[in-house]
């Protein structure tokens, strides 16, 4: 199974730890964040892993390559000249992620207890284009399904813009989710990705194309989760791992 590993953020709000360490080698529990989530994926059976890099990119190379890969098949798709954001990062990985297989994309900096191959099932078993792990927890910015669980649009609450390619849309008529940064794609996304270039977010991606194809919601509602975005966040994280196990 193939998945694709975001862990080319500048890591700006972790600043001045992230001023010479790239956000994804930042240890917690005595291990950088990326491994823990490579021996996650790696134990639910994903064995192609894909890595984009940016800041301080080398180090994530060299690391790589100390540890044998881990064992499995890893790519590092290289954004050092010009950083992708989400949406231009997964298309300039397509050479390693286009084929008949769906494939998982996960933040680097995202801690959980979801199960990824349950996740990866899921999507297989449906006929979306992309699934993606949400639950109910606050936040201001909100991803908004319909009763089919099928992306309709997006919803800032701190600014109140509102998104959305359906025609007289009532953001009130809506289920709100906050995503987690999981989700599966089928291979199929490639040609839907074909006009997009450059820099772009996958969510402005998935939300252009919501009202044409499925983009579906995986809900988990006991999902634990921590984004270690913040300073605050990454002193919680240790603790975070022994509670989830």
């Amino acid at each position: 199974m193939k998945a694709m590993i975001f862990a080319a953020g500048l890591g700006s709000r972790l600043k001045p730890l992230t001023d010479l360490t790239p956000k994804a080698l930042l240890p917690v529990a005595g291990k950088p964040m990326l491994e823990h989530l490579i021996l996650k994926l790696k134990a639910a059976g994903f064995d192609r892993l894909v890595i984009n890099i940016h800041h301080r990119g080398e180090q994530i190379i060299d690391f790589l390559k100390q540890q044998g890969d881990f064992g499995i098949d890893i790519h590092i798709s290289d954004e050092r000249d010009y950083l992708l954001d989400t949406g231009g990062g997964i298309k300039k990985a397509a050479v390693f992620l286009q084929g008949d297989e769906p494939f998982l994309v996960h933040n680097v900096d995202v801690f959980s207890d979801a199960d990824l191959g349950e996740l990866y099932r899921a999507h297989d078993a449906r006929n979306a284009i992309a699934t993606l792990l949400v639950n109910r927890r606050e936040t201001s910015r909100y991803l908004l399904f319909n009763e089919a669980n099928r992306l309709c649009g997006w919803r800032n609450k701190a600014t109140g813009e509102i998104k959305s390619y359906y025609p007289d849309f009532n953001p009130e008529l809506y289920t709100e989710y906050a995503f987690s940064g999981i989700h599966v794609l089928s291979p199929q996304i490639f040609d839907w990705l074909e006009e997009w270039t450059g820099r772009f977010s996958i969510i402005s991606f998935y939300l252009s194309i919501a009202a044409r194809t499925t983009i579906q919601a995986y809900p988990v509602r006991e999902l634990k989760m921590l984004d270690i975005g913040k300073p605050e966040t990454l002193q919680q994280a240790e603790k975070f791992l022994k509670e989830i196990g």
